[in-house]
């Protein structure tokens, strides 16, 4: 019984942690710069979990997965400009737009998996880039297309125009979606499309097509990457080009390889990490993708499952391996910081001074000391290190 309990504990503390993380933070303040914050985070979950049905599920590397959730903003911007349809609807509309877009996109992409595939995804994902500018009428050129969330219908009283109540709906939208994908993740296609993903000969000899299974699979993952291009869109009122962008997409690869593709809420976690690089590191250091950088190669060399695997396997070692691991992660967090804002204001600063700001303290890039600090730091992270590792 002690067993079962922890058990389900352990599959239910996700949920709970994300809905806590969604709920919470809007229950002591309601600061628009966090909502904004909070509502990116929810969308980027979305898409990061839409592009693990691809990845994770069915072993296919896309790298034009934002066309969807790029197709499915601009398609829902129009919708809603045109036909005043309820804000709410917006997801579903986008949704839609981009599952009919991967009905044609797939039947080319999904007729050869591996390398093919993602090449055939890279030159559709270029192809659309392009015809955002080549077609400025329908995708609104350089301004894109903006909405006024405001003036659509109101809905129980609700016209989303404050960003509590955006954030609301997109919160809510995000949970949905969540337990959608959660649900046909545990239903017996996708045991199929892990079949093809495995062995698609011996998916093929016992009487499924791989291609109809990819197909299908690029189909529903479209329709939820359409989702979440609809939740950015109630975020920030504007479908732009940058949605259907390469960057837009690797940013998505990025998210799902650091949380992990082996399990569900891996890329749930990496959705979380990435929105925090992006705005909360970004608003204090222009190094921003630097320690993006760093860290992702860290996750590939390291822990190659993944953070949701890596936190996993290290959780059943003994509280001396944590702690010895937990200093030698703040030893190098400290080394890299410091070295890399250092290297930045020396040669990107616009005063030219060389002086680095780092959490109040102001550190001369032209001296030796604080690059001695730096080295000092670094050798007590590899001594916590090898503790750590010897102490498992």
């Amino acid at each position: 019984m002690l067993d079962k309990a922890a058990l389900s504990l352990r599959q239910a503390l996700p949920w709970l942690l994300l809905v806590a993380g969604l709920a919470l933070p809007p229950l002591f303040t309601s600061q628009s710069w966090l909502l904004a914050y909070l509502a990116q985070t929810a969308a980027m979950i979305v898409f990061a979990l839409s592009f693990n049905l691809l990845l994770g599920e069915t072993g296919l590397l896309s790298f034009g997965h934002a066309v969807y959730a790029g197709l499915g903003a601009f398609a829902a911007a129009h919708f809603f400009n045109r036909f005043a349809v309820p804000l709410p609807l917006l997801p579903l509309i986008g949704g839609v737009s981009a599952a009919l877009a991967a009905v044609v996109f797939g039947f080319f992409s999904t007729r050869r998996a591996g390398t093919t595939f993602a090449m055939i995804t890279l030159g559709i994902g270029e192809l659309v880039a392009a015809g955002v500018w080549l077609v400025p009428g329908w995708f609104g050129g350089e301004g894109g297309v903006p909405i006024d969330r405001a003036s659509g219908p109101a809905v129980f009283g609700l016209n989303f125009g404050p960003s509590i109540q955006a954030y609301a709906l997109i919160a809510g939208w995000c949970l949905l979606a969540c337990i959608a994908m959660l649900v046909f993740s545990r239903t017996p296609f996708v045991r199929v499309a892990n079949a093809v993903r495995d062995n698609p000969v011996r998916a093929a000899t016992i009487g499924f097509d791989p291609r109809r299974v990819r197909f299908a699979m690029v189909i529903v993952a479209a329709f939820f990457a359409g989702v979440a291009g609809g939740l950015g869109l109630i975020n920030v009122e504007l479908a732009s080009a940058e949605g259907v962008g390469l960057a837009r997409s690797a940013s998505v690869l990025i998210a799902a390889v650091i949380g992990g593709t082996a399990t569900f809420f891996g890329p749930v976690l990496g959705a979380v990490i990435l929105t925090f690089f992006s705005v909360a590191v970004a608003s204090v250091s222009p190094a921003w993708v630097a320690y993006l950088g760093l860290f992702f190669v860290w996750v590939v060399v390291v822990a190659p499952k993944g953070l949701a695997g890596f936190v996993a396997a290290r959780s059943r070692e003994g509280y001396a391996a944590i702690a010895f691991a937990l200093c030698a992660v703040g030893a190098w967090l400290l080394a890299i910081v410091i070295a890399i804002e250092l290297a930045y204001a020396l040669q990107f600063d616009s005063h030219g001074d060389g002086l680095a700001h780092i959490a109040g303290f102001l550190l001369d890039g032209r001296h030796a000391a604080p690059w001695c600090f730096a080295i000092f730091s670094a050798v007590i992270a590899i001594l916590f290190t090898r503790h750590a590792r010897s102490a498992r």
